[in-house]
């Protein structure tokens, strides 16, 4: 069983992915699994500049894989990648009623 992650550990992953950018690109890889920034760029209908800078910060904040293949780099998650999308998708479903007081 591996140790805990400290508060600073736990921040830089949180900080990777808040942007509604991010989370977009973390579950569009989810989904699609390898993808290309072109990939992204074409799905999320966004700047190519804006979505590279929004993957190096998920990759700086371990989030996401690169593979570099020829002149491509192949996008995939990491393991606290996947973690993070499973926190995505149930929060994302959470009921509101029970968040209202």
């Amino acid at each position: 069983m591996g140790k805990n992650k400290t508060a600073k550990q736990m921040e830089r992953h949180l900080k990777g992915m808040a942007n509604h950018y991010r989370i977009e690109i973390l579950l569009l890889i989810a989904e699609q699994g390898n993808i290309t920034l072109r990939f992204i760029v074409d799905a999320l209908e966004a700047n190519e500049k804006t979505l590279g800078e929004h993957t190096r910060r998920l990759y700086l904040a371990g989030l996401i894989n690169k593979k570099y293949r020829g002149k491509f780099v192949e996008h995939s998650l990491s393991p606290y990648g996947k973690t993070f999308v499973k926190f995505l998708k149930s929060f994302q479903t959470t009921n509101n009623s029970s968040l209202q007081t």
